[in-house]
């Protein structure tokens, strides 16, 4: 790679008033639905593709009091790169030759070329009028609208071709599809003349064959020759399994998967996730194609391929595997997902994440300056084990495994509705360090509430991560708030002191009984009887040592409990007040 599209700016355009996002080789998009992901591909393809995309009014930015916007703005700035990725001072070569007097400088003398692309309402023509401009200056963020460009240029760059594919792609469908990725791969297919008298030449004995050794075809041969007589002799019948001439191949073509030639199917066979993920892979060769044939010309190419959703109709596993083959050779990858299984195969740097921060779309990424280590702690336990909260509204961070299914059914009872219905995740961060977690969500703008036990000395060391990151001045805390529970309690005493005792009893017992071999009525009985005997000192010793075993259980009971016992008599006040502020934030 020699040359990379490293920032493009976006206004007025369907929800994004304005935007700036920085690319890397292969971004990945991420964040809620309708956070402007899929507008963020389609500016793109306004820019960098054909002047073919069809714009309507409804994709004009409808600001504060309605106000609709004027005109579309696009800009994206070029710079050269090293064979890693970082950015030099000059073009190689071949690229300063392509783009010519189009290549500005900085103060510092790095070189760009910044292109403009302004679409905007024709009130004679009626749609939409699309220029391009050549950029002299790359102004900061916060004037970039107001720069002027003068020199316009009615073409594109045939070296920096962009590739759409959305989520609906089908491969089987494709196929007969001219237009379609692999339809353009199959017009491409060029044989010479001695390969083409050869090949025709197999195809005829081919169907020779096929005649011979059939005799239904052998009759149906026979009377098809009945032609000539009708035709007075000018005139013979051939029947052909396969087509006569090479060049009609290609109206026959088809792709077969399977464990091998003998068990292999036809894609219209398949499922949608094999056949959407072929359909992708055909992209990827047909850009290849097209880098093979600028290499042959010595011109220089670099395409930019965009993908939604490549997980779609794909299982976790699959979806697992698929990071690796998203990258471009020759050129740039920007993909959209809702996977965690992508999102955290991804490396964190690639990262993007779209989201509406008080009136305007923003896109927010990891800082530069965090420490490998840290990278690997923010991979290991909070990507992995917890990828969803990359597609949160708003996260509620907590200590332990049994909040973990106690939490939700809380929320649920309090809300009326589930967490997930919300946008909300929960997440234990398995002991007390919270710092991996807050690192991902202040980096990325996510809405965050952490709610700590608070016995030992685990308040003062929470308020030390808290304290320290917000020293460091590289996260956004706006939407932050950490508390604790009562003084001296972890979980478990806070369930104790609101008067949750009977539903951890009854959750007990739940627990007891199902691990017994031949549970009975008695036993039930003993068993209920046994954990209403035991002191508060006790039970809160049993809780302890029985997390996993039933908290489930007790999450079954809160959501279960009958409409006469009140939602803040099952939710203790501290995490009352913390749904609040989560509802608060997600609207």
């Amino acid at each position: 790679m020699s040359i990379l599209i490293d920032t493009v700016r976006i206004s007025g355009f369907r929800g994004i008033n304005n935007l700036e996002m920085n690319l890397s080789p292969l971004t990945v998009l991420i964040g809620q639905n309708n956070s402007g992901k899929t507008s963020f591909l389609k500016a793109m393809q306004l820019a960098l593709g054909d002047y073919g995309y069809a714009l309507r009014e409804e994709d004009l930015h409808i600001g504060a009091g309605e106000v609709r916007a004027k005109e579309i703005i696009v800009d994206f700035r070029i710079i050269p790169t090293e064979a890693a990725g970082e950015r030099t001072k000059e073009f190689a070569d071949e690229w300063a030759a392509e783009f010519g007097d189009k290549i500005k400088a900085e103060a510092n003398g790095f070189q760009f070329v910044a292109i403009r692309t302004v679409s905007k309402p024709s009130l004679v023509k009626g749609g939409f009028e699309t220029a391009r401009y050549i950029l002299e200056n790359w102004p900061d963020m916060k004037h970039w609208v107001s720069e002027k460009a003068k020199h316009r240029f009615n073409t594109r760059f045939e070296s920096i071709p962009f590739f759409a594919t959305d989520a609906q792609r089908d491969i089987h469908a494709e196929l007969r599809e001219k237009s379609s990725f692999v339809g353009k791969v199959l017009s491409a297919v060029d044989y010479n003349t001695a390969d083409v008298t050869a090949l025709e030449e197999m195809i005829a004995e081919v169907n020779e064959a096929a005649v011979g050794k059939s005799e239904e075809l052998k009759g149906l041969k026979d009377n098809l020759d009945r032609l000539n007589k009708s035709f007075h002799g000018a005139g013979s019948a051939e029947i052909t399994p396969l087509p006569k001439k090479l060049r009609d191949l290609s109206k026959f073509f088809s792709v077969h998967f399977g464990d091998g030639s003998t068990n292999s199917f036809s894609m219209e066979y398949h499922g949608m996730g094999t056949r959407s993920w072929a359909s992708l892979l055909t992209v990827r060769s047909f850009s290849e194609l097209l880098a093979e044939k600028h290499r042959k010309e010595t011109k220089p190419f670099h395409s930019i391929l965009a993908v939604e959703e490549p997980e779609a109709h794909l299982h976790p596993s699959a979806q697992k595997t698929l990071y690796s083959q998203l990258s471009v050779k020759d050129g740039q990858a920007i993909v959209s997902t809702h996977s965690p299984y992508v999102a955290s195969a991804a490396k964190i740097h690639d990262l993007r994440h779209i989201g509406k921060r008080s009136v305007d779309m923003e896109a927010r990424s990891f800082n530069r300056a965090l420490s490998s280590e840290h990278l690997k702690s923010i991979r290991r336990n909070v990507l992995l084990p917890k990828g969803d909260i990359l597609f949160a509204s708003a996260v509620l961070l907590f200590e332990g495994q049994t909040e973990d299914q106690v939490v939700p059914a809380m929320f649920e009872r309090y809300a009326g509705a589930s967490v997930h219905e919300r946008g909300v995740v929960c997440a234990c961060v398995n002991g007390f360090d919270y710092t991996p977690f807050i690192r991902v969500t202040a980096s990325l703008g996510i809405a965050t509430y952490v709610l700590s036990d608070n016995d030992q000395d685990i308040k003062k060391r929470v308020d030390d991560q808290v304290a320290k990151l917000k020293a460091e001045k590289t996260f956004d805390f706006t939407l932050f708030h950490h508390d604790f529970l009562a003084s001296g309690n972890d979980f478990e005493a806070e369930l104790i002191a609101h008067g949750l005792r009977p539903e951890i009893e009854t959750a007990m017992v739940m627990a007891t009984m199902a691990d017994a071999d031949n549970p009975s009525g008695k036993f039930k009985q003993a068993k209920e009887k046994e954990f209403a005997a035991l002191s508060k000192e006790d039970l809160l010793a049993k809780m302890r040592g029985g997390k996993t075993s039933y908290s489930g259980f007790l999450a079954d009971v809160i959501r279960e409990s009958p409409p006469a016992k009140k939602a803040k008599d099952l939710v203790p006040e501290k995490f009352r007040a913390a749904f609040d502020q989560l509802i608060k934030w997600v609207g």
